[in-house]
């Protein structure tokens, strides 16, 4: 994905020559047990030469004599300029200039399952059997085959049902390689299962983003401009970042109506565990920094922070929204899910309890935030960075199949973990097709030999709900149509009269005069003269390819097919003795389309929003200034649990999609919205005008000592 010079880095699965962050795999033990393999790796022995390490991602920036890749010259993966509008001028007419420090904090998304690998190698063929757990195993074909030295038919990958991902699964790929390659070494099938230590050390995180942001108001409350320098933390590796410099894109002006932004973005490499993926990649962070600074406008400007946003985020008329950089909003409501989430959160009442409890000593804080989840992204967003990059556009592959005893198959390309496309399919296949749901099967997990799949494949970027369906729709659609003419044929009338219900083609206004399913498929398998040119089976697969273009000189395009978006709205009570935070109150207003299934849509709510309270309460990864991770256990980073788990109260507009093919949008990552909405609701907890929370993580002892400071208790 990067541009010379980061992409003279060489990526190997073991460390070659020098350590760069712990955990870095340097030696690999084979044996008949994991007892036996723990033992033998006890023998190892290892010299390490101390190295002075790369921690401080600012200063990565300008050193030039302590590198993580020495042969490249410099710690900066990337960088990349954008230009959009005319920041400059905004802050000319300006009224007001507000200049902020934001840190979107380093944290991941620990699956209850790791890691985990299965290879075993055939010397008869010189091929692979590699059973894995990774997201997009095809998008990442290229890479593995490079590695492996081979061709796509030698290597076939299969997934089953994966425990989780949220992203961190998709650069598991050295691990496979690594695997696949012990294999060859030994002649024997090699299985590898990540501990949760390992996971934690050596897996993947979410990289860290540190923003320095100079924002234009006019004294009406309006978002004239933003302009700011942003660095990414990627670790040791470029592991699918720094992809991440051209995915804020999508969502570059959030909810908002924002036509002048400045950005000049870097990745640069640390001694630290590669990044990656973590759930709303980089989009998260880049609106986490939008709803701060909205709120730090709003405080500057003396504005309630729900009438900023009232005068800031696109409204219902303005849809479908063409943004700055040429993404195409696809519908919506945000300032009608805006006052939606705060009715619903009492507002006004919580307004008043506020001014209440802190008369009795209480600290009570209320916060929002919007955020866009923009689902089934451009892949030419990375020409942005790369113009060597061939991808463009994006799609999904699916199989529909009735069987010849009149059950259908479903074959799918889109690797779920969690998400519930198996039943979302089963849905869609069932209603198209006149079948009982029950009769639907769709086949678990995904095979590189026999299921349909395009180089995009892959669960990542809420891309189910737009891709996904579009490509068992159409399937379906082709398959429906084969029954129709075929029934059409054993029944003796005009396909257009054909009626597909319940299992069963009838003749419409004549239900009587009907044919079953099974004896469709049973013809359609056998009987060469009834079928004649329809041509014998019924079976078809279709790719969904929605046509998308590569941005143009000046960064423009439209980056993705659809744009759900969340209203959260907080409320929270810090403990002025211990700076605990506790959620009084929590609603939750989202728009994903059309919802094919609602139970599905309330478990991505859910899912999404705890992990977002986790991140600013409970979840950050820590490294000493040596580079030594500190939060390698459980018992150092802190997930929650169902005890820690607030109730979500969610609400559900429904304002269809304009761009993709049932409406629907995709909604599974939810892009963070619960870490702008807390860290705002806490700093109105605590806030007198004078304080201002810089990370996205808030530690309790932070929160007593601007507490103490505050009130002249010292720290």
């Amino acid at each position: 994905l990067v541009p010379p010079p980061a992409s003279d880095v060489v990526d190997y699965s073991m460390a070659y020559r020098k350590v760069r962050y712990q955990g870095e795999p340097v030696a690999a033990v084979v044996a008949e047990s994991l007892s036996a393999a723990q033992d033998a790796a006890e023998l190892v022995e290892v010299e390490y030469e101390p190295l002075k390490p790369v921690t401080d991602p600012w200063k990565a920036l300008e050193e030039k004599e302590v590198l993580v890749h020495e042969n490249i010259g410099t710690n900066v993966a990337a960088r990349v300029d954008y230009e959009y509008g005319d920041y400059e001028a905004a802050k000319a007419r300006a009224d007001l200039i507000v200049r902020r420090d934001l840190v979107f904090h380093r944290f991941s998304s620990t699956p209850l399952e790791p890691n985990a690998v299965l290879a075993s190698y055939d010397a008869s063929t010189d091929s692979y059997l590699i059973y894995c757990n990774n997201q997009m195993p095809v998008f990442l074909s290229p890479a593995i085959l490079r590695a492996l030295n081979t061709t796509a038919d030698k290597v076939r990958i299969v997934t089953s049902d994966i425990g989780g991902g949220f992203g961190v699964k998709i650069i598991n790929y050295t691990y496979l390689v690594l695997v696949a390659l012990l294999s060859k070494l030994t002649g024997r099938p090699v299985k590898w299962v990540e501990t949760r230590r390992e996971h934690m050390l050596a897996s993947s995180h979410g990289a860290d983003r540190h923003f320095k942001v100079e924002a234009a108001f006019s004294k009406s409350g309006e978002l004239l401009g933003i302009k700011a320098v942003t660095v990414d933390d990627i670790g040791a590796y470029a592991r699918h970042e720094p992809a991440g410099l051209t995915v804020w894109a999508q969502v570059a002006p959030g909810a908002t109506r924002l036509r002048n932004l400045s950005m000049t973005m870097y990745a640069v490499f640390t001694n630290k565990c590669p990044a990656g993926p973590n759930r709303g990649f980089s989009r998260a962070p880049h609106q986490f920094m939008i709803e701060r600074i909205l709120n730090a406008g709003a405080r500057e400007l003396g504005l309630d922070q729900v009438e900023i946003r009232k005068r800031n985020y696109v409204t219902k008329d303005e849809q479908p929204y063409v943004t700055l950089n040429g993404c195409v909003y696809d519908g919506g409501d945000y300032v009608g899910a805006l006052l939606a989430a705060a009715e619903a959160l009492g507002y006004e009442r919580w307004r008043a309890e506020k001014e209440r409890a802190r008369k009795e000593g209480r600290l009570i804080g209320i916060g929002f935030a919007c955020t866009l989840d923009s689902g089934s992204p451009n892949m030419g967003q990375v020409k942005m960075m790369n113009q060597r990059v061939p991808n463009v556009g994006g799609s999904e592959a699916a199989t529909v199949t009735v069987t010849f005893d009149g059950k259908v198959l479903v074959k799918l390309s889109s690797v779920p973990q969690g998400q519930s496309h198996e039943t979302v399919a089963a849905q869609i296949v069932a209603d198209v097709l006149g079948v009982p749901i029950e009769d639907v099967t769709v086949a678990r997990g995904f095979d590189s030999h026999s299921h349909p799949h395009t180089i995009h494949s892959g669960t990542y970027g809420s891309r189910f709900a737009g891709f996904g369906v579009g490509a068992v729709l159409g399937a379906a659609l082709k398959v429906r149509e084969r029954i129709v003419k075929l029934a059409a044929r054993l029944l003796e009338c005009s396909p257009e009269d054909v009626v597909l219900e319940d299992g069963k083609a009838y003749v419409a206004g004549s239900p009587e005069r009907y044919v079953s399913l099974r004896r469709i498929a049973r013809t359609a398998y056998s009987n060469v003269e009834e079928v004649g040119d329809l041509g014998l089976g019924l079976s078809e697969t279709f790719v969904y390819a929605p046509e998308m273009r590569s941005p143009d000189e000046r960064k423009r395009a439209n980056l993705a097919l659809t744009y759900s978006y969340q209203v959260h709205g907080a409320v929270v009570e810090v403990d002025r003795e211990t700076g605990v935070v506790k959620v009084l109150d929590y609603v939750i207003v989202d728009d994903a389309g059309r919802v094919i299934n609602p139970l599905v849509l309330e478990g991505q709510l859910h899912g999404a929003a705890l992990h977002g309270l986790a991140a600013v309460l409970y979840e950050s990864i820590e490294y000493d200034e040596s580079g030594q991770l500190l939060t390698s256990s459980f018992l150092e980073y802190l997930c929650p649990t169902a005890l820690e788990a607030p109730e979500f109260r969610t609400y559900s507009m429904e304002t269809l999609s304009t761009s993709s093919p049932l409406g629907s949008r995709g909604v599974g990552e939810g892009c963070g919205t619960p870490i702008p909405a807390l860290v705002n609701a806490i700093e109105d907890a605590i806030a007198d005008g004078d304080v201002w929370l810089v990370s996205s993580h808030v530690r309790p002892e932070e929160l007593l000592r601007l507490i103490r400071g505050r009130e002249g208790g010292g720290a």
